[in-house]
This record gives structure tokens, C-alpha cells and sequence, in this order.
């Protein structure tokens, strides 16, 4: 059974496929028991931290108004979803990694901006964003994740190495680093082709897709960051081959590198075992126009559009993602490490107000970045392998992206013709 964590979210910058046949769910859906009020069935995926599920449980027992009854959902939850929305036996209230922009096209989730308006300027704007179509809130943001660039302190002053504030300085810091036993930088076994995603392309100033609909990396300020990550890997500056991948911060942990791209979620592991011996930065800027970027992604609240008790289960969604901040704050830091979707609560956490911890957060906050509602599965495979071309293989990053930007165009017409 594979137990899948928050950090999922992130695998190359937060986006999920659905490609090929929906799986099949069975009519299970968990609605049932006693209890006072309606019958509501609710969804999670299985979380990987310990706890998760029993406290979802428990916040779903303090709700008073409606019969709540958690289902955990082992396997491929995305296409458990997916399919369970297109039939009268899905749940009413459910977690979603979106929603997708097709399901809210179809009809398949339910308008939630009456709840979220009158607290929409406190949540993280960037992980809300991809929530919203046509200024309506299609989910709830739960639970920020993050990426952060962690390093060592000790190897980067032994080598007479600042932290480096642009991909330049990054490329040249991971060399001057390397040595015969410790690599200058891991960002995962495959070169960084599964998790960077569109991160340097925000860090050269640009995007995937323009808040006017169009794609936002047709400038020459994409090939030219793609090229540096291609130098890394050039440079042998990259661990490749960790017994472990960028998740875990087993590599910088053991030594094996002096700087390591990583989750929120490693923090408190690398904190044990380094003490005050590392720093966080967010991705360096590149070029003139450019700006240090995180990566961000939160799961959302999602009420299904054919739920037979709509009213009833966006009540609940409420209570418990708008009204219960205790419940929200809980979830983000008794489980794991996340930061909470509210502002007001990030800054109120007592574990996130100090040290690298609280830099996160400001990271998150002021250079977060999540992908668009427009940008698709067919969109994001095409440019993952694209990059995996540049960055292994030394392919021109002007022709790679041209045939990305081509996939791009058509999925725009394709998605605003619906």
C-alpha cells in the first residue's frame, strides 16, 4: 500500500495528471452511521504523517449539525476522485489537489465564494489563486506546502561561499563546493528534471501562463535560466544517484551535499539533526527582471456539485476550513510541518516565528508561486520533457521551448472554447 504525504503536492510545482482511463470507485462512499442531521461523507488521501487521520476524524465528530463520516482513500486518490464526481455516489465534502479547471467546467464542484469572501484577503493569495475561475472560489485552501533551497552553514564558510542570491551565484557556489566526497547541490536524482518545474522560469520573471491568459515564458529570459540548470549538470555540481531523492533530507543530512532543494515538511528533521548549522532561501532570481521564487501548493475543500445535500455540506466546509482557525491551525503543525492557509494564523504559530522556520513563511508569503488553473496535464508534460532534454541531454532550450509554447497555445484555444 503506498502512503502518500502534503509533499506530493510539489512534484514538479504542484501539478497532478489524469491522463488515460478513470479507475473505478466503488459505491462505498461513507455516508451512514447515527447522529443528529444529515449524512455527509467525507474525503480524504491518505496522508503520510501519523496522526492525520485520526484528527480528521476528530474535527469531523465536533461538528454537531450534520452527521460527518471520514473516508480515508488509499491508491490513486486523483483518479478515486475524479471518477466518483461523475456519479451520484461520490462524497459531499472532499480534499482536492485543484479543483482541476474541467471540473469546474463540468459542474462537478460547487460555487464556495460566499463562503470565503468575507476572509479572502487572508489567505495565502498565491495558493487561493488557482482556486478561483471566473471570480469565483471553487475550494478552500487547508494547508500551505512549500520548497526551500537549505543549505550548510560550516561547508559554505569553509569554502569562503555566500548564499547565493542569484542562479549565477548558485552555479558558481555549487561548483566551488563540490569536492571528492560532497557535492555542491542536490536537487534530485533525475538533475532536478522532476521537481524544479516552472521555478526558474518565476525566477527569471516570468510565467506559465499570464493572468490574461496567455503563455509567460515566450521570452529569451527562459532558455537563458534553463541553460544555467543545464550548466549545473554540465559542471557535475549535482548529486545524482542519493540513496534517497529531493524529498528526504537524507543528503545534506549525511554530508553527501552542501546545499539541497527540499520541502517544508524536512525542516524539523534537518534542524535536529544540524542544530543551528543551516539556512533556507528560496530560489535565487535570475537576470535583471528577475525575483528569488518558492514554489507552493495547497490541497483544497471542495463541496461536489452532485451532492444531494449541497447546502448542508458547504455549512460544514465552512465550520470547519472558514470558522474552526483552531482545527485549520492544528492540522497545518500538529502532523507534519505546513503552514496554515491563513495569514493571520501562519503569523500567529508559535513554531513558525522564529529562525528558518519564519523565513519560509515570508517566503511563501512574498515569493510564492502556484500553477494556474490554465496550465494542464497536456502543458506540463510537454515542458517536463522538455526540460528533461536540456538538462540531461544538452538540448537547445530556444527550440525545446518553442515546441512547448506551440502545446501551450493549443491547449488555451482548447480549454477556452469549453
Amino acid at each position: 500500500m503506498t502512503v502518500i504525504g502534503r509533499r506530493r503536492l510539489l512534484a514538479a510545482g504542484g501539478g497532478i495528471a489524469l491522463a488515460g482511463a478513470l479507475t473505478a470507485c466503488g459505491s462505498n462512499t461513507g455516508r451512514g452511521g447515527s447522529g443528529s442531521g444529515p449524512a455527509l461523507a467525507q474525503w480524504y488521501h491518505q496522508y503520510g504523517e501519523p496522526g492525520t487521520q485520526q484528527a480528521v476524524k476528530r474535527y469531523a465528530a465536533a461538528y454537531k449539525k450534520a452527521h460527518v463520516t471520514v473516508q480515508w482513500r488509499p491508491g490513486d486518490y486523483d483518479r478515486q476522485t475524479a471518477a466518483a464526481l461523475l456519479t451520484d455516489s461520490g462524497p459531499d465534502v472532499f480534499e482536492v489537489n485543484g479543483p482541476l479547471l474541467d471540473q469546474i467546467q463540468s459542474g462537478q464542484v460547487a460555487d464556495l465564494t460566499d463562503l470565503v469572501a468575507p476572509v479572502k484577503d487572508d489567505f495565502n493569495q498565491a495558493v487561493l489563486a488557482p482556486k478561483i475561475w471566473q471570480d469565483k472560489i471553487w475550494g478552500i485552501p487547508q494547508a500551505v506546502d512549500t520548497q526551500l533551497l537549505y543549505y550548510r552553514k560550516s561547508l559554505l564558510k569553509d569554502a569562503g561561499v555566500q548564499p547565493p542570491q542569484s542562479v549565477d551565484a548558485l552555479v558558481d557556489a555549487a561548483k566551488k563546493l563540490t569536492t571528492g566526497k560532497v557535492k555542491g547541490l542536490f536537487l534530485g536524482n533525475d538533475g532536478g528534471v522532476g521537481v524544479l518545474g516552472g521555478t526558474p522560469l518565476f525566477a527569471a520573471g516570468l510565467s506559465l501562463i499570464t493572468e490574461d491568459g496567455k503563455a509567460g515564458f515566450d521570452d529569451p529570459a527562459a532558455a537563458r535560466v534553463l541553460a544555467k540548470i543545464r550548466q549545473l549538470y554540465v559542471d557535475k555540481s549535482l548529486l545524482l544517484g542519493a540513496p534517497t531523492d529531493w524529498s528526504d533530507p537524507a543528503a545534506i543530512v549525511q554530508g553527501l551535499t552542501a546545499m539541497q532543494w527540499s520541502g517544508l515538511w524536512a525542516l524539523p528533521q534537518i534542524a535536529k539533526a544540524l542544530g543551528d548549522d543551516f539556512g533556507v532561501l528560496p530560489f535565487p532570481k535570475d537576470g535583471a527582471g528577475g525575483k528569488p521564487t518558492v514554489p507552493v501548493g495547497a490541497y483544497a475543500s471542495a463541496v461536489s456539485g452532485r451532492s444531494k445535500q449541497t447546502a448542508a455540506a458547504k455549512e460544514f466546509a465552512k465550520w470547519l476550513w472558514i470558522d474552526r482557525t483552531d482545527f485549520q491551525q492544528d492540522f497545518a503543525l500538529s502532523y507534519g510541518f505546513h503552514i496554515p492557509a491563513r495569514i493571520s494564523l501562519a503569523k500567529k504559530a508559535e513554531r513558525l516565528q522564529q529562525g528558518p522556520a519564519a523565513d519560509a513563511v515570508r517566503f511563501a508569503t512574498e515569493h510564492g508561486y502556484a500553477e494556474p488553473l490554465l496550465w494542464t496535464s497536456a502543458d506540463r508534460n510537454a515542458y517536463q520533457d522538455a526540460l528533461s532534454r536540456i538538462i540531461k541531454d544538452g538540448a537547445n532550450p530556444e527550440t525545446e521551448l518553442r515546441a512547448v509554447l506551440r502545446k501551450v497555445d493549443a491547449e488555451l484555444q482548447r480549454v477556452k472554447k469549453k
